[in-house]
């Protein structure tokens, strides 16, 4: 198969070095079932390259861990639990975790011998994180959950769950967000599969804590920090959802050329016709586009300039996802009837580009950030 241009001008010597070695890897174990694919990946390093070197990592950032999940995906191959496990919780653990917190699971986390799900989204809260419910109340020493998540990745392949609950501030009496690690199988912690129509390895569950019981060392960081630990962790997870879907739009893209460059109907291949070419090239400029934009938030989040990440972060995971919807809809359209059957692989990701479009939130929420944010627009709520 084709590959749609992989090298990009900002990559530095060692990320090109690691995006190709990330894409043979992934070409070599496309057949590889994820459980192994994973064990595969945290053994040589991609899936840690984020995490400090001291903890077993790679001492990369963002940047790195990005072109991982766009390589994979790129062969046909994504680890959705990346955007989770190290982007997210290791990210936040590596910032903000204490010396224990540290030791205890980012090495795990490094080499994938660990994973961690991660739980912010609520049934009544959307994409509101004001809203949310789960709360967190001191007894003792200790900290008591209660509350509910909804589509929780891979909660039940996960050793803990990095949960987001509030807790009452003593001096004002208001909810402020906060970090817990709950380890799996903590009494009071339960999951429930969400059935979707949706081809992913990573199932979809619902959690509920009633009453569940933490030491007082399950807190992440400081009670106070708050939304800066939050945030800490939710803009890499635009990142990598951006870097999913451009592989994912990539993948898409490589199959449809190779089709129309072979496929025949008339003298020439159908590639060599305008209304197959020229939606297939506007399809790889948008692709384009939008890695572009997320190498630059990638870059400000791995230089400490979270405000300027922030806002890139969310238009690159706009971009991608507009990009992969595009990309994967024309591809699928080159193939015609062919574009549709379990040969080609390309319908299942019809469903599963949507998925860059509304998580981990929506575009139109999105579109409210930047045009409050950057535009400096007034709100409509």
């Amino acid at each position: 198969m084709s590959q749609v241009q992989a090298h990009t001008p900002v990559d530095t010597a060692e990320q090109a070095d690691l995006r190709a070695a990330v894409a043979a890897f992934g070409r070599d174990n496309l057949s590889t079932p994820a459980p192994d694919l994973w064990a595969k990946a945290g053994k040589l390093g991609y899936l840690g390259v984020n995490l400090p070197e001291a903890y077993g990592g790679g001492g990369g950032g963002i940047a790195e861990l990005s072109i991982v999940l766009e390589e994979l995906g790129a062969a046909g191959c994504p680890l959705l639990m990346l955007v989770v496990s190290p982007a997210i919780c290791g990210t936040v653990i590596a910032r903000y975790g204490t010396d224990a917190q540290k030791s205890r699971w980012l090495p795990g986390l490094a080499d994938g011998s660990l994973t961690m799900a991660f739980g912010i989204t609520e049934p009544d809260a959307g994409s509101n994180s004001h809203r949310i419910t789960t709360t967190a109340r001191r007894d003792g020493s200790d900290w008591v959950l209660t509350g509910r998540k909804v589509f929780i990745s891979g909660v039940d392949i996960a050793d803990a769950t990095l949960i987001v609950g509030r807790t009452e501030d003593a001096r004002t009496g208001k909810l402020k967000p906060c970090l817990f690690i709950v380890p799996g199988g903590t009494p009071g912690f339960s999951y429930h599969h969400i059935p979707m129509e949706l081809a992913a390895n990573e199932k979809q569950f619902e959690v509920v804590m009633d009453d569940v019981r933490l030491p007082a060392d399950a807190l992440v960081g400081d009670e106070d920090a708050g939304l800066a630990q939050l945030f800490a962790g939710l803009n890499p997870e635009r990142i990598m959802t951006a870097a999913f879907a451009l592989g994912m739009g990539r993948h898409a893209l490589a199959k449809a050329v190779d089709y129309a460059r072979t496929r025949q109907v008339w003298k020439e291949p159908i590639g060599a016709h305008q209304a197959i070419a020229h939606p297939l090239a506007q399809a790889h400029i948008e692709v384009e586009l939008a890695r572009l934009m997320m190498a630059k938030a990638a870059y400000l989040y791995d230089a400490g300039e979270d405000a300027a990440a922030g806002e890139a972060a969310n238009m690159a995971k706009y971009a991608a996802g507009e990009a992969a919807v595009k990309a994967v809809d024309q591809a699928v359209h080159t193939l015609g009837g062919n574009g549709l059957t379990e040969e080609y692989g390309l319908a299942k990701l019809i469903t599963a580009a949507r998925v860059a479009r509304i998580a981990p939130v929506s575009r139109e929420m999105i579109l409210n950030f930047v045009s409050h944010q950057t535009l400096g627009l007034p709100k409509s709520y």
